[in-house]
């Protein structure tokens, strides 16, 4: 019988001739990480609208490995999971899941996801695990402003990175929006590096934008 074989400590496999909602089953009865590792990358094998679902369900699982891997599938899929994770955002209550989310959406780099990412960096949060959400929302405008065709697209991100490098007082967050700022290019861009590189008081900071003035 033919397997789905997943290079695991414990050799665990799935069998892909299973139905996929019996996997989705065996997925949500897995008892170690290992198991649900392998499951999840059977799952994402099937590369259906189906499959989308249980790897969001997913997110919410009590181990790291198990929700990095999760999301690692969501971002391989993206053609198909974008708009679910999108709409998966604004429903879930729990702030890990929708830091996932955040970090599945930013490297799929898609316009439809801006508004989202907009709100995440805009946001003023008191703990560091979201003041890290804000950082990889703000390399995500990044990778949206660098490949967008559209130019009112383009100047959104734009405007948001140069909030979040002239106003926020997490400096991690300014240097994020400086690199994001230098990957977009424009000469709008460009100009918002000048105006912060004469106001900016962090020492990093200053090296990455002028960096990204001197084009590196």
């Amino acid at each position: 019988m033919t397997q789905f074989d997943v290079s695991q400590a414990d050799c665990t496999s799935v069998r892909v001739s299973d139905s996929l909602e019996n996997i989705i089953e065996q997925l949500r009865a897995s008892s170690t990480p290992a198991e649900a590792i392998a499951i999840i990358e059977a799952i994402a094998a099937y590369r259906t609208p189906d499959a989308i679902p249980p790897l969001i369900e997913a997110l919410s699982h009590h181990h790291p490995g198990v929700r990095a891997v999760a999301t690692s599938q969501l971002i391989q899929l993206a053609s198909l999971s974008l708009e679910a994770l999108i709409s998966t955002y604004y429903t879930a209550t729990d702030q890990g899941v929708q830091a996932h989310i955040i970090q599945a959406l930013a490297q799929i780099g898609d316009c439809q996801a801006i508004a989202i990412l907009e709100e995440v960096v805009g946001v003023s949060v008191a703990n560091h695990c979201q003041g890290n959400v804000r950082r990889i929302a703000a390399r995500g405008l990044g990778k949206i402003g660098s490949t967008a065709i559209d130019a009112q697209i383009i100047h959104r991100a734009v405007d948001k990175l140069s909030w979040a490098l002239l106003s926020p007082e997490d400096w991690a967050l300014r240097y994020a929006a400086a690199l994001s700022l230098a990957e977009i290019g424009t000469p709008e861009a460009i100009a918002v590096l000048q105006q912060a590189l004469t106001q900016e008081s962090d020492r990093v900071v200053q090296i990455r934008i002028r960096m990204a003035l001197a084009g590196g």
